[in-house]
């Protein structure tokens, strides 16, 4: 149980979670979907390439956790997080064909991606008991500090408006907010587990800091595998001053709102219902045309 003093959840903020049958049309969809820009739509793409290997693991780990949830409407919350996880991770996996029908084959980086998270950080051959116990506390752990930066990315990606002023692809668009809607949606889950079977805060300040240095080496490391790879750019680079560039104009999440997401996590005050807002998240749940049919 939890021995880390929190801020109370926002007690109207919570709704039932459940997986949308989603679906989304990619022949459209040209490879700088971003019109100019092929930099800031390839740091996107790197979603692409980590999302369906991650969030398979998620689902991995947390039916593993399942039997230790005494608390029944958490439990029903991680049911519904499980289901949400893995649609996104079927919805992503369904555009890497599409990017290798373009030119660009993402099967050289998702494998290193997929021994991540499979070997890595992959169940162990340790005895029943203590051992084994702890390494699942770990994984829960780094779980809660991943889905802290995939709440601040959703919360950013609902209003990021340049993306619509540049003529960002529509499609595109839509999957992006609805998985970063349910990730606002579903965004204290991931926290809320992990204090209800450990919550210790030494664990979760080494977690956050695994989970932040592996998030940021790969997530450069994605991206320059696409601008590198990107048959139509005589040489593609990608750099952080472009990331950096790219924030301030508000083409990416900014580099000072990510540093000031940092603080926040590690507070021992910490709560996830304080980031982003249920009623927008919803709001465009409601509204987008992926998650409705298309329509």
């Amino acid at each position: 149980m939890s021995n880390t003093p929190q801020l109370a959840p926002v007690a109207s903020e919570h709704i039932e979670l459940k997986a949308r049958n989603v679906s989304f049309e990619w022949e459209n969809t040209p490879l700088h979907w971003i019109p100019g820009d092929p930099f800031t739509g390839h740091t996107i793409n790197v979603l692409h390439l980590l999302l369906p290997a991650g969030e398979r693991w998620f689902v991995h780990v947390y039916k593993q956790v399942l039997p230790y949830i005494t608390d029944d409407r958490l439990r029903e919350d991680v049911i519904g997080f499980i289901g949400q996880e893995a649609m996104h991770s079927a919805a992503h996996d369904d555009v890497l064909p599409h990017l290798k029908k373009l030119g660009l084959d993402p099967t050289p980086y998702t494998a290193q991606v997929d021994w991540l998270f499979e070997k890595l950080l992959g169940d162990r051959t340790l005895p029943p008991g203590r051992a084994r116990r702890w390494w699942l506390m770990e994984r829960v752990a780094t779980i809660a500090a991943i889905e802290h930066y995939t709440a601040f990315l959703g919360n950013w990606i609902l209003n990021a408006e340049t993306l619509d002023r540049r003529g960002a692809d529509p499609m595109m668009l839509d999957l992006l907010r609805w998985h970063g809607a349910e990730e606002v949606e579903h965004r204290s889950v991931a926290f809320e587990l992990f204090m209800h079977v450990d919550g210790g805060y030494r664990r979760r300040v080494r977690t956050w800091a695994t989970a932040f240095a592996a998030l940021a080496f790969l997530w450069q490391r994605g991206a320059r595998f696409f601008m590198a790879n990107d048959p139509t750019l005589a040489e593609g680079k990608a750099s952080l001053g472009q990331f950096y560039r790219a924030g301030r104009t508000g083409m990416l999440p900014s580099t000072p709102a990510m540093l000031k997401s940092i603080p926040r996590y590690l507070s021992r005050a910490y709560h996830p219902s304080k980031e982003g807002s249920t009623a927008q998240a919803v709001a465009y749940l409601a509204a987008s045309p992926g998650a409705n049919g298309g329509r």
